[in-house]
């Protein structure tokens, strides 16, 4: 198989991209031909105007979907445990996620797509489950450094607005693409698929996937999203934006 790339537009803030992230590695460990497959994090931001300070989640969460908040937290959290991730969403702070993700562009940049996940998962647990604030550049500093991200590289990078134009042209081509919800996972630049599917689910779509690239199928829509009409809400696999 030739390799191939796979583009994950998604937001730090997002739960399910956290699923997603989880299970979708593990199909590429379990995928024979996974070494020819590079994965980029693309930014999304389910929340582009919120502010840049740190609020509370239960709190936002509350605002917006009143007494179900809780029992969305408690599904999530359920639901986390079987994947092997702790959500501690008492602890969770929700902040504005540009500055994270002006990061995780500087980390492909400038170190490649490996460290770049690596970092993105750092974020991930320290958003979920360790109340680190996504907003805040000295906390910022210490997950990059944690990723293997040189600490006087991030501390200059972070002083300035360097790849801000980039990460919102980013953002931009996401909603040219049609993208509304997250995490969804691009194939190749052909394949879309939505969702944080079952681990079963993204192995078929990569073994799918390299059978097309390989000419054995002609090329039509790799389809795995479930539904998707969850009103703003993260559920049923994927986060909507407002």
């Amino acid at each position: 198989m030739s390799s191939v790339k796979v583009e994950i537009y998604s937001d730090i803030a997002c739960p399910w991209c956290y699923v997603g992230k989880s299970r979708f590695e593990r199909a590429l460990a379990a995928f024979p031909q996974g070494g020819a497959v590079e994965v980029v994090y693309r930014p999304f931001q389910l929340d582009p105007e919120a502010p840049s300070e740190p609020r509370p989640h239960r709190e936002v969460l509350a605002a917006k979907y009143g007494p179900q908040a809780v029992a969305m937290d408690d599904r999530l959290a359920r639901l986390g445990a079987a994947e092997g991730l702790a959500f501690d969403f008492d602890s969770v702070l929700e902040n504005n996620s540009l500055l994270a993700h002006r990061v995780l562009r500087f980390a492909l940049d400038q170190y490649g797509p490996a460290v770049q996940s690596r970092l993105k998962g750092r974020l991930m647990t320290g958003h979920f489950a360790e109340g680190l604030d996504i907003g805040d550049p000295a906390q910022l500093t210490e997950a990059a450094v944690a990723a293997g991200l040189d600490r006087a590289e991030v501390t200059a990078f972070l002083d300035g607005d360097a790849l801000l134009d980039e990460v919102t042209a980013d953002i931009e081509q996401a909603r040219d693409l049609g993208i509304t919800a997250v995490p969804t996972f691009v194939f190749e630049g052909k394949w879309a698929v939505q969702g944080g599917q079952e681990t079963s689910t993204f192995l078929q779509v990569l073994e799918q996937v390299a059978r097309e690239t390989a000419g054995e199928e002609q090329p039509g829509a790799v389809s795995a999203g479930g539904d998707t009409d969850a009103g703003g809400a993260c559920a049923d696999g994927v986060c909507e934006v407002k």
